[in-house]
């Protein structure tokens, strides 16, 4: 996306946590606890993917992107899809952007990666 910047992956974080399940450190429960909203979020405006879930490797997981920002206003906090966040980042200044990983089936949810979209605060477009 053309004003994406601070950039945030949790691949290391996801990594260590699917390992901590395998070495049965954490009880699948702990993580596979995903919110009724995020199921029907992940449904109705969630990407699907080509990933199998980490956890019961039946599914493939689906992405669901959310927005926060003060410039958002009633659009702040709500669930969001690709064609949206690419007009979004024109008519709005800066506002953070967190893509969450979901299982429908087993419930599985992790924060993927997070990263800054919008046309301000000016001389920050195009800046890592």
């Amino acid at each position: 996306m053309w004003s994406q910047r601070r950039v945030v992956d949790y691949s290391l974080a996801k990594r260590a946590v699917v390992r901590s399940l395998r070495t049965g450190r954490t009880p699948p429960g702990d993580v596979c606890d995903a919110q009724p909203y995020l199921l029907r979020a992940a449904r109705a405006f969630g990407e699907p993917t080509e990933r199998l879930c980490p956890v019961c490797e039946r599914e493939n997981v689906t992405d669901v992107t959310y927005v926060y920002g003060d410039s958002l206003g009633r659009h702040a906090g709500q669930a969001k899809g690709a064609a949206e966040l690419a007009e979004m980042a024109h008519d709005y200044d800066e506002f953070r952007v967190y893509v969450v990983e979901v299982c429908q089936g087993c419930s599985w949810n992790h924060l993927a990666v997070t990263f800054v979209l919008g046309n301000g605060p000016p001389g920050l477009v195009g800046q890592p």
